[in-house]
């Protein structure tokens, strides 16, 4: 039977405070879609277990992101919104599709390759983290999954894990998922060419702190313009509450 409600899944990781990259590459597409279906949003706690080792760090950047999530205007009454960690189901089909799945696969993730090279220590968590967010997706038997541009290859693994799962086991039932990506796929950071979420959580208070007064200039004309193009979005009292999130401590 062919479910007729399109059934939509995303998460986003609480490693960092939420930043104007969040907005464009994810959040503006999840309000949206939450009006167009079985729409479920979650905080993916276990992800950010891969760079974030401190429980009240960790519950502290979790409340962060859905504060920022409701306040821009995410209805729970029209979406399921959740901690990735009250589903512990999810760990149990990783493993599962991890025993399906070739090391040539995992290795060929430009998420992991990308860490390492920015010198992040090179754990099994960071290595098999394509599998987690395959469970992610598949265990909800998802449709589609909006992302950002860095997170397109990981939908693309999770169809080729539902694949070989299905043919290991000789049963049609994972859902291959599509993704979907934003109007913003990619926001720059203002070094123009990181990705802004790589800069803001490498440094978050890089304009608000005092550097040399011409670096000061360019960092915040840089801001001033992605501030001036959220004003210009449909959710002007959204992006407001961003930025008040962000201030908040």
């Amino acid at each position: 039977m062919v479910r007729a409600v399109m059934r939509i899944l995303s998460g986003i990781q609480p490693s960092g405070e939420p930043h104007l990259g969040n907005y464009f590459g994810a959040i503006e597409q999840h309000l949206r879609l939450q009006n167009e279906g079985d729409a479920l949003y979650f905080i993916a706690d276990y992800h950010a277990l891969t760079t974030v080792h401190d429980a009240q760090t960790l519950r502290d950047l979790t409340v962060d992101v859905a504060a920022t999530y409701l306040s821009l205007g995410l209805d729970p009454s029209k979406c399921t919104f959740f901690r990735q960690c009250d589903v512990p189901e999810v760990t149990e089909l990783t493993w599962l599709l991890s025993v399906v799945t070739g090391m040539g696969l995992l290795e060929r993730a430009h998420s992991y390759k990308d860490k390492i090279a920015r010198g992040i220590s090179p754990s099994v968590g960071l290595f098999t983290y394509p599998a987690l967010m395959a469970a992610d997706i598949l265990i909800y038997k998802s449709n589609l999954v909006p992302v950002g541009q860095d997170q397109v290859q990981h939908v693309e693994i999770a169809q080729d894990m539902a694949q070989s799962f299905n043919a290991a086991f000789k049963c049609e039932v994972l859902v291959r998922p599509e993704s979907r990506l934003s109007k913003t796929p990619k926001v720059p950071g203002t070094d123009g060419a990181k990705n802004v979420e790589e800069l803001w959580q490498r440094d978050p208070d890089f304009c608000a702190r005092k550097t040399t007064e011409k670096d000061c200039g360019v960092h915040c004309d840089r801001l001033q313009r992605l501030h001036q193009r959220a004003a210009r979005s449909d959710n002007v009292q959204g992006v407001c509450a961003l930025r008040t999130v962000r201030k908040r401590r």
